[in-house]
This record gives C-alpha cells, structure tokens and sequence, in this order.
C-alpha cells in the first residue's frame, strides 16, 4: 500500500483530519480506494485495477492512489461515512446499506456510479455444507446453524431460499460471521451450513472441504456489485471519478481480452487458487463484468430494499438520489469473455453458453473450449489417455446454467448425454423425472464406457 509521508500522516494525526482529500506532499493529492481484494466479482474495480495500475496512468502524477483493503463491504462503509475512502466497491446489499448511510446527512451522501460483476441468476452466492454431512437439502437444516454475514447478499439469498422451500429464517439460528470465520466454523463443525459470496464457496470446494447445498442460480434472482463514491469528492474532483471509471473499463476489457492472465494475476495478489478465481472470472464465467446500471439491475435493488427493512439494517432508501451512471465511459464492446471457436474433439462449433465446457491442462496458458458437456467428458478422457494432467475442468449447469468445476459436479448419464449438476438434489430430481438415466460421480462418468 503506497502511505503518505511521515511527516504528511504525523501532521494529519495532529490536526484530526481524515486521510480522503489530503496531500500527501506538496503538489500531490491522495485518492483512497477501498477495495475487496477475495471479493472477486470487484477485480475490475479493486485487485485487477490495482495490479495493472490502471488507475494510477490515468491520475498521472498530480495524484497518489492509497488502496485500502478489507473483507467485506461494511467498514468500506464506515470509512466513507468519516471521510476517509473516497471511492470503494461492494455487493448489492451492502450497496444499499451504504447509499441509506450516506443519505443521513448532506456530508456523508454517496452515490453508485457503475456495476462491477453480476449474475442474472443469483449465482454468485451458494449455501455449502461440509463434504460428509449428511444434509441434503434446504429443508434439512430446520433446527440447525448457519453461518452467514448479516446484511449481505448471501444472507439474502439463504433467507430466500428457505422461503421458498417453505420454512422461515427463524427455523434456523444463524451466527453472523466474516466469511472466514464461517469456513473455519463449518471445517471445525461449530456449524452446519455456510451461505456466503465468491470466492468461499467455490474455494471450499475446490479444496474438497465442503459440497454446494444450495446453487444461488436457482433462486433466479440477479446479484450484483458495484462502485460507490463519496458525492462531496465526486462534486469537487469529477475529473477524478471519471480517470477512474475509465481505469475500470480498462481492467474490464482487459479481463474481457484476456481472462485465464486476469486470473492468474489476481491469483498472485489474494492468495486464492487460480483455478477458482477463473471458476468465477472466466470465459462463460459466474461472474460477467461490465460497468452500466441496467434498469434490471436498479430493479434488482429495488426488490433488495424490503429484505434489509426486515432484518432492521436500513429503514428507507431514496434509489433515484443513490444510483447514477451517468459518467460511464461510452462504448466497451460486448460484456464479458465468451467460449467460443471449434471442439477439437468432437469437431462441433463452441457457441452455446448454457453448454459449452472448457478444459485448462497442467502447463498450458490456454484453454480448450468443449460444444458440450458430453464433448467435455471426452475431451478429458482423450487428455488422461495422452497422460496430460487436468488443471481445471469446467461445465454449465444441466438446469440453472451456474458454471462450476465438472470434478466437484454430480452427473446424470440420460441417454448418449452426460449431464452435469452443481447439487446432488439437483441430479436426483432429474433422474427421477427421466426413467432409464443414472446419477453417478464425476470418475464414474469419464469411466463410463
């Protein structure tokens, strides 16, 4: 993290100023940008912008860019509400949580400037469990502990799951905790589920610690992040908030252009395994990345509001003062990086994404995109045939279209069709309606003969 000077932060304890709007020496102005570094539906806006010094070109020398990094989206909040982060990047609920703060006074008004990464579905949020529990379904959990963070997009979406499952959230008790602190829980079994937002679940997983109880692709509602700017730095440095909307849309087509580099970069800078960061950051990714508010996604908030009155975090929000695009740079091309070209193996077009598949091989710094996933189930076969050792295998979803690790996904064989399944209920209740398929494991089903 690049700090003022001594001299600059000692003068800055003495007189009480905050950090956000100061000058860190003569001449020089720092911007501070408060970012989720694991929170990967941000990169464009916070670990990708950061690594590749997007921000910092565009700024040029007049400014010094103090990132500051934190777990969640709450105490992004709270500095911005004393002043001292300027612009940050957080998911929808806390999104509002932090517009409502902000509208308490006419010092602390904030407003959201642009999306980060989204899914239509829901998706980037999932209830796991750990890999031996014998919990099957949502309805298994009635009288148990599930460990959330209150307010996020995560609790929102358990509490809608379990609605919809027909139980209440008070026929659970939920401990509302970090995201790490629920991962550790759920290893150690001081709780019985986890619902959180990328990349923990994905990460769980991938580790072969816990198995998805819950898809949030299923609940088919959108799930969004976002940037967010302070209105008082906004109205006294717009050329600021416009250099860094541009360095957004710099990080975004970068990762539209290149996505397994974004990965690997952001990677290197969280710690977390390449191969989850490009579950949800990849071509076809869980994640699509693209800066305008879309009147769904204002929609999408809207229908957020009434959760977060319930639960006693947010009495009222004033949505029209809140959200504004209206300095997103035009242009940008198509969102997101798309699986496309031919299927090596089974020699068909690579061009729709509920089916495309895609295999990453140990030493290449390339992907091979697969028509399908029984084309992906062949393609593996073919590379363990070769000797070639499989880094990451990826798959869409039979039903929600949620893309996710085809080693970690339940299998249905229906026919000549291999199809693949983020649950086990999910699985279940397919072949329960098709007589004749078979649910089986991933090795049962690159076996199969």
């Amino acid at each position: 993290m690049r700090r003022a000077a001594p001299a600059a932060a000692a003068l800055l304890m003495l007189t009480g100023c905050t950090v956000a709007g100061n000058q860190a020496q003569a001449g020089v102005e720092q911007v501070v940008v408060g970012y989720q570094s694991k929170t990967i539906n941000t990169v464009t806006a916070g670990t990708l912008l950061r690594a590749q010094g997007f921000l910092e070109k565009r700024l040029g020398e007049k400014y010094d860019v103090v990132w500051q990094d934190y777990d969640t989206g709450a105490p992004i909040t709270a500095q911005m509400m004393a002043g001292k982060i300027d612009i940050g990047s957080m998911g929808d609920y806390p999104l509002l949580i932090n517009g409502a703060r902000g509208q308490q006074s006419e010092k602390t008004r904030t407003k959201m400037i642009a999306i980060t990464g989204y899914n239509r579905r829901g998706a980037l949020n999932t209830v796991v469990v750990a890999k031996d529990s014998p919990v099957q379904r949502l309805s298994d959990l009635r009288g148990k502990v599930v460990s959330t963070s209150v307010g996020s997009a995560a609790h929102g979406l358990f509490v809608q799951a379990l609605r919809k499952e027909g139980l209440t959230p008070t026929d659970v008790k939920v401990e509302n905790q970090q995201p790490q602190v629920g991962a550790s829980a759920l290893q150690s079994g001081n709780v019985d589920a986890l619902s959180q937002f990328v990349a923990w679940p994905g990460l769980l997983v991938h580790r072969g610690e816990a198995k998805v109880l819950y898809d949030g692709g299923a609940l088919q509602v959108p799930t969004l992040h976002g940037t967010v700017v302070r209105q008082q730095f906004a109205d006294q440095r717009p050329d600021v908030v416009k250099a860094f909307l541009s360095a957004q849309q710099d990080a975004t087509e970068f990762l539209w252009r290149h996505p397994l580099e974004a990965a690997e970069i952001v990677a290197k800078a969280t710690g977390l395994p390449a191969e989850v960061v490009y579950l949800y950051n990849g071509a076809n990714g869980i994640a699509t990345f693209d800066l305008p508010i879309r009147p769904e996604f204002r929609a999408a908030l809207e229908q957020d509001v009434p959760f977060l009155k319930s639960i006693g975090v947010l009495q009222g929000i004033d949505l029209d003062a809140f959200v504004d695009d209206s300095l997103v740079p035009a242009g940008g091309g198509a969102p997101g990086a798309v699986l496309g070209g031919t299927d090596a193996i089974c020699g068909t077009a690579v061009t729709d994404p509920a089916l495309a598949g895609e295999l990453w091989l140990t030493g290449e710094n390339t992907t091979t995109a697969t028509t399908d996933p029984t084309c992906l189930i062949k393609a593996v076969r073919a590379a363990r045939t070769a000797g070639r050792q499989i880094r990451a295998a990826y798959v869409p979803d039979t039903t929600t279209g949620t893309r996710w690790f085809a080693d970690k996904s339940t299998w249905v064989h229906d026919g000549d069709r291999f199809l693949p399944f983020v649950t086990e209920a999910a699985a279940k209740t397919y072949s329960t309606g098709h007589p004749g398929s078979r649910v089986l494991s991933y090795d049962q089903v690159v076996n199969e003969q």
